[in-house]
């Protein structure tokens, strides 16, 4: 019996929260301890005499609990071994139990905790409890070897140190202590007083965890038996099987025809393809059952079989939830909406309209993906994506002849098959990726999916039976038009998806992006915010692209770094501004387009549309004494080159005129250069920058800094159309442009600009490069015959802006 030590008052002991472990007087426990209060209380208890109070936390996540959170019985304990664990700074703690104890109240937390602490003592059985207590103590040992009967682990010296014991209250904590109970169940028999109390508990306790095993027991012997039957039938079947094949005989055929006849039949399939699988069900019938040939027919039909060929789901198009729809999911894009929005008028109208094939273009991460799932859930159609990049055999389209080993059909079919519906919303995602070689061309394939006069009978090679698709609404994605082939094209509706603005990122991110990273990393409002500032960092300085893919992916690290402060530092909330964002993700990586600090010569603004939109590009032309070399530097490529040759041609062909000594191709070196030079460049667009980078350079007159322009020369001088407008307009927005000079024939694309942009730049448009020169060049008297030529030409147009 537990011996009653004699402690009137109370003491005061270090304290040590433990999670999720409870501790009896008389018991060695060793566990091990990492945080940082508990190391201390542990150091200091050793060089004292290591006497330590300890005691239960009741939430284990709790990093730092106060008096509320810990249980208020505990054990005074004796530190017998202190040992430095592997892992870390942790220490590994051998404990022995000496006396339980009562929490009055905490006296300090810092370094570590110390408590008050009151013995609390057991009671003894009264005279009137000894039948009651010798009764539970017999109950209290058959359960518990009923349940070693059961656990059969259980170390036979616990099970004899339990059942050869008289004592009540340390059979009570002995069994508590050694099996798996729930912290809460252990801590009711630690506070538990009375020996009754106690083992009326452990024996309920007992009778349920023998429940449970019990049951446990039961179905792991239901699944042993079933595994032994399965086992023991496969073994007579193969026996079976073995003994006809020597006998000669094999399973009658007829029977596994006779069932695909009756599949074929439940289709009501077309006349030929009805004939064509009767047909083939018919050969698996003359086949023996275990011939390779029967294996490849069964194959082939079951493919078949499974494709949706009267399954189809009805559109369900309202055009008010498709609209609420798709500007819940896509900020901005109003017009790629409106043009959305019109193809689902027309189909609710139409119903029976074939050969609409949408074709979504626009660089990477603008949401062609997603714009495509909208659609599918606005129609109510089932939807399957066919990713195209890469593909270089036609076979990977129209599928494989049967008789090659490995065969398969196509990704169309396989497309359909996976939907279960012969219409559903098909998203053919890169068509301007797929590659061609001297074997095959899978854009040819593409043909006839895309042509709504041919695909309502599409012959995929496995198959071998028309299949129709126009009821399959096509939609295709793509970045490059220029690399899709003509024919192809002009099957698809083209609707480009423009570049982001700043403020269009901004509230993308904020809306939709945030969200789904928080929720991706375990995040809630009250534990992570991320400010309106650090979110416009983001986009100006740690990412550049037309879309928000990589904003998405610096929001995920912002996530995850918050997830690490709160994890290993117990931080309670994370709050990162613009100004923090340096310390999370390091130096700015981009720095804004801006134009020089002043008006220099030789040096313009040029604007280029690469595959993530459009980018501000500056021009430097340097004129020294030589001997008439041309140095081009800066990755150009062949078409910038011949753009450079064709401005030098036109300044000679009119260096009087512009006061430029006639012979500078023999007795000046001219050196151009496109900065970035790792950065290849290329594109018939930069004739009228490199013509006014040059006149600049060899009459001496300053290029006005705040103009950019864009636009390609014929030797005679005239300004020729370019393509990409919107997206170098944006880059003239973002890097703040006030003046860009555009062709005259590109005044029509000014409709697709922004209308943001449209706002804070004038556009001027110019058919001849005088008006361009007019404009660029700065009047001052070095360059004053330059500026007295430039009089005579035509005056220069007001500022134009789309209607």
């Amino acid at each position: 019996m537990h011996e009653i030590n004699n402690r009137p008052e109370p003491i005061v002991l270090p304290l040590l929260a433990m999670r999720g472990l409870v501790l009896f007087p008389k018991m060695v426990l060793h566990f091990e301890v990492g945080r940082e209060k508990s190391i201390k209380a542990l150091q200091d208890v050793m060089e004292k005499d290591r006497r330590i109070f300890l005691v239960t936390q009741k939430d284990v996540r709790v990093e730092d609990p106060d008096e509320r959170a810990l249980f208020h019985v505990g054990v005074v304990a004796e530190v017998k071994q202190i040992v430095k664990s592997g892992s870390g700074n942790n220490l590994r703690v051998l404990v022995e139990g000496l006396y339980r104890a009562k929490l009055r109240h905490l006296v300090d937390t810092e370094p570590y905790y110390t408590a008050e602490t009151l013995e609390f003592p057991l009671r003894e059985a009264r005279p009137s409890e000894l039948n009651t207590c010798d009764a539970l103590m017999r109950t209290v040992k058959d359960l518990f070897e009923e349940y070693c009967s059961l656990s059969p682990k259980m170390p036979k010296d616990m099970v004899i140190n339990a059942l050869i014991s008289e004592d009540p209250h340390y059979v009570a904590e002995y069994i508590a202590a050694n099996i798996p109970l729930r912290i809460e169940e252990k801590q009711e028999i630690l506070i538990a007083t009375s020996p009754v109390k106690r083992l009326e508990l452990l024996a309920s306790y007992l009778e349920s965890e023998n429940d449970i095993l019990s049951l446990e027991k039961d179905i792991y012997d239901r699944v042993k038996e079933s595994i032994d039957k399965n086992q023991r039938e496969y073994y007579l079947r193969e026996q079976m099987r073995v003994i006809q094949e020597e006998l000669g005989e094999s399973d009658n055929p007829v029977d596994e025809a006779q069932q695909y006849f009756e599949k074929i039949d439940q289709l009501a399939l077309p006349d030929e393809a009805r004939e064509k699988l009767y047909k083939e069900a018919d050969r698996l019938m003359k086949l023996p059952s275990n011939s390779h040939e029967g294996g490849v027919i069964r194959g082939y039909l079951d493919t078949c079989l499974e494709l949706p060929w009267n399954k189809s789901t009805k559109d369900k198009i309202d055009l008010q939830k498709a609209e609420k729809l798709l500007d819940k999911e896509h900020y901005g894009l109003q017009r790629v909406k409106e043009r959305i929005l019109e193809v689902l008028a027309t189909r609710a109208l139409a119903p029976d309209i074939k050969g609409q094939i949408i074709c979504l273009v626009g660089p990477p991460g603008v949401g062609k993906t997603s714009i495509a799932r909208s659609i599918a859930k606005a129609m109510g159609r089932k939807y399957v994506r066919i990713s195209l990049g890469g593909v270089r055999d036609e076979s990977d389209i129209r599928g494989h002849r049967k008789t090659y080993i490995g065969a398969m059909p196509g990704r169309i079919i396989n497309a359909i098959k996976l939907a279960g519906s012969n219409n559903p919303l098909m998203l053919l995602d890169e068509v301007d990726k797929m590659g061609n070689d001297f074997r095959d061309d899978p854009s040819s394939a593409m043909l006839e999916v895309l042509d709504s006069e041919q695909n309502f009978a599409f012959r995929d090679h496995y198959i071998e039976i028309p299949f129709d698709l126009s009821e399959v609404f096509f939609i295709a994605t793509a970045n490059d038009l220029s690399t899709i082939p003509a024919p192809l094209l002009d099957r698809m509706d083209v609707i480009e998806l423009p570049s982001y603005t700043r403020e269009e990122k901004f509230q993308i991110a904020k809306r939709h992006l945030l969200a789904k990273q928080m929720k991706k990393h375990g995040l809630t409002a009250k534990t992570f915010r991320l400010a309106d500032d650090a979110i416009y960092g983001l986009i100006d300085f740690y990412t550049r692209e037309s879309g928000v893919r990589k904003l998405e992916r610096e929001i995920g690290a912002l996530c995850r770094k918050a997830d690490r402060e709160i994890v290993g530092k117990g931080a309670s909330r994370v709050v990162i501004t613009g100004a923090s964002l340096y310390d999370y993700l390091g130096p700015k990586r981009f720095r804004p387009d801006e134009p020089a600090e002043r008006d220099e010569i030789g040096l313009v603004n040029g604007l280029a549309w690469t595959s993530v939109g459009g980018e501000m590009l500056q021009v430097e032309v340097a004129v020294m004494e030589g001997s008439g070399k041309v140095e081009l530097t800066g990755s150009l490529g062949d078409v910038m080159k011949e753009s450079a040759k064709a401005a030098i041609s036109y300044i000679r062909s009119r260096a009087q005129e512009y006061g430029i000594d006639p012979n500078f191709y023999k007795n000046k070196d001219i050196h151009i250069h496109l900065p970035e030079g790792a950065v290849p460049k290329d594109g018939p667009s930069a004739g009228v920058t490199l013509t006014t980078a040059l006149v600049s350079a060899l009459t001496g007159t300053p290029v006005r800094r705040d103009v950019a322009m864009t636009g390609e020369i014929t030797l005679r001088g005239r300004v020729l159309a370019i393509g990409g407008l919107r997206e170098k307009t944006m880059a003239a927005y973002r890097a703040g442009i006030k003046t860009v000079l555009i062709p005259k024939e590109n005044l029509p694309d000014l409709y697709e600009v922004d209308p943001v942009v449209k706002e804070a730049i004038r556009f001027i448009p110019a058919d001849h490069v005088e008006t361009v020169l007019q404009t660029a060049l700065c009047p001052r008297e070095e360059g004053k015959e330059i500026h007295a030529v430039l009089k005579k030409a035509p005056a220069k147009p007001e500022a134009v802006l789309a209607q």
